[in-house]
């Protein structure tokens, strides 16, 4: 039997309901969303398309951007 559901505040909700026996052994397998964009997927998109920083840009990163002292 496959039964399918959502998480829901970290409880699995099934999209039909089912009487399962308490005790039940069950197994979840974690499907990844299907259409949906993870915030790691857009952000790689802008990965390495600025070429002209600063050598120590990574290290500096408060100065040039808060305009803090720099270290």
């Amino acid at each position: 039997m496959t039964l399918s559901g959502t998480v829901i505040n970290g409880t699995v909700v099934l999209d039909d309901p089912h009487d399962l026996p308490e005790g039940a052994r069950v197994e979840v397998v974690i499907k990844p969303v299907e259409g949906k964009t993870t915030l790691q997927k857009v952000l790689l998109k802008h990965a390495g398309c600025v070429t002209d920083l600063p050598a120590d840009m990574a290290e500096q990163h408060d100065h040039y951007i808060h305009g803090t002292p720099k270290r």
